[in-house]
């Protein structure tokens, strides 16, 4: 593959009305899917052939971190190509987080009576990429450890098979990490991870992209027969009947605006839970105190993100499998909106979860399908994998301030499918007050990172 590096990248254009006092598409940018990213060291073959600092699946989470700069998350890297089913065809790829500069820009050009006309451009920049570390040895599968360690720095890939295996899945050295959810620290030093195969939440420096913290949740949300392979006779779901489901443990992460709080959310039920009762958990950061709530799944297959309105409210990206990157049309992806502190929901310590257990009440707040839908956005190019949700700055859009709502999709690192072009994709939403009356952003401390491979 020739190298590219992503010095900038048009966007895509199409129209909302933004005179009404609801949500409005304003911008969508893209990026290559062809691209790589920053982190030159880390540009050789993977195990399956694709270049292992490839840029895709950064839509897997996004956290706003102040200004126009955003932490763009990638999963565990490229596997969607088989290449070797003992381990899910999973690869060495180091786990990384993406900075990103998402600025928005007057369009001259918009005009609200053409069809496929926006207020505003959207023009990704990538500024730097950070990847992922431990001080302490971690355990690797045979021939998984990557070239790039050193005595003091080992670090965490996506091999389905970097774990103790006489140890639950949630065991601190294990090497594979599978990224889903990212928040950056108030003081803009350090970001939050959630991680799918554990699961639980990482802490890392968002200098160095060392760990630095784990936050352990409840023992009966971790597996006890931990394998490589998720399907099968001996795969993990199959000899598992207590725990994280395989590849659909912890996907969305929240922090409150005070900076004290993390909401994580699993993608669906535990293994012990009856169907569609996914589990919330609240952590104190300080403390690592946690509180549970149960989300009934009532529209989509999965729970994708969590991304906080205050301090105890929450929009929810429910969403299904369908759309661009599947081959299909795409039919769900909404959010809804919740509170955690809504009399008689706490849940914590219950380790079933079914019929009889209060879950909290959704409000819609937004349909991404039919608002992309009426802006000329077929259902089969809505992105099968709309998995990011933050906040951004607020802007001016004809002398009224409103806020930003930025959607993102994880591409799963394909640059076409289907021969059809398979970006990673920003989607700008605006809204006001009145569409959330008690929105409150998160204040982030400025940070800067030189334009480097750090980590």
């Amino acid at each position: 593959m020739t190298k590219k590096i992503l010095p900038f990248i048009l966007p895509l254009l199409i129209t909302a009305p933004i005179t009404q006092a609801d949500i409005n598409l304003i911008a969508i940018g893209k990026i290559d899917a062809s691209y790589q990213d920053m982190s030159a060291r880390t540009a050789g073959s993977l195990e399956n052939g694709v270049a292992g600092n490839i840029l895709g699946g950064i839509g897997s989470g996004l956290a706003y971190a102040g200004g126009n700069t955003f932490i763009a998350l990638p999963d565990r890297g490229p596997n969607a190509v088989a290449y070797n089913s003992t381990i899910d065809d999973t690869t060495s790829f180091i786990e990384r987080f993406q900075t990103v500069n998402l600025a928005l820009a007057a369009n001259p050009d918009y005009n609200p009576l053409t069809v496929g006309s926006l207020p505003y451009i959207l023009t990704p920049q990538l500024t730097a990429t950070t990847l992922l570390s431990s001080n302490q040895p971690l355990t690797y599968g045979s021939g998984g450890a990557p070239e790039l360690n050193t005595a003091n720095r080992y670090y965490f890939t996506g091999r389905s098979d970097g774990f103790n295996p006489v140890k639950k899945s949630t065991t601190a050295s294990n090497a594979r990490l599978d990224p889903e959810g990212v928040r950056v620290s108030n003081d803009g030093k350090t970001i939050f991870i959630t991680d799918e195969y554990g699961p639980y939440v990482y802490q890392f420096s968002r200098t160095t992209g060392k760990f630095i913290k784990i936050f352990r949740l409840p023992g009966y949300y971790s597996v006890k027969n931990v394998r490589a392979v998720e399907k099968g006779a001996d795969g993990e779901i199959a000899v598992n009947t207590v725990g994280r489901t395989t590849n659909k443990g912890m996907e969305g992460l929240a922090i409150t605006p005070d900076g004290k709080t993390l909401v994580g959310i699993m993608q669906t039920e535990l293994r012990q839970d009856t169907k569609k009762y996914c589990r919330i958990i609240s952590i104190d950061i300080a403390t690592g105190i946690y509180h549970e709530y149960a989300y009934l799944l009532t529209d989509g297959s999965g729970v994708s993100e969590i991304v906080a309105i205050n301090n105890t409210e929450f929009l929810v990206d429910e969403r299904d499998g369908k759309g661009l990157g599947d081959g299909s049309s795409a039919i769900v992806k909404k959010l809804f909106k919740i509170d955690l502190a809504e009399t008689g929901k706490e849940i914590t310590g219950t380790p079933i979860i079914g019929a009889g257990t209060s879950t909290l009440t959704k409000t819609p707040f937004l349909d991404v399908v039919a608002s992309l839908g009426a802006n000329g956005i077929s259902a089969d190019n809505v992105p099968a994998k709309i998995e990011a949700v933050a906040f951004g700055p607020d802007i001016i859009v004809g002398g009224e301030t409103k806020h930003t709502l930025f959607i993102a999709n994880d591409n799963d690192f394909l640059p076409t499918v289907g021969g059809i072009a398979n970006p990673n994709q920003f989607f700008v939403f605006t809204f006001t007050d009145t569409d959330l009356p008690n929105f409150v952003p998160q204040t982030i401390a400025p940070f800067v990172l030189d334009k480097n491979d750090r980590g």
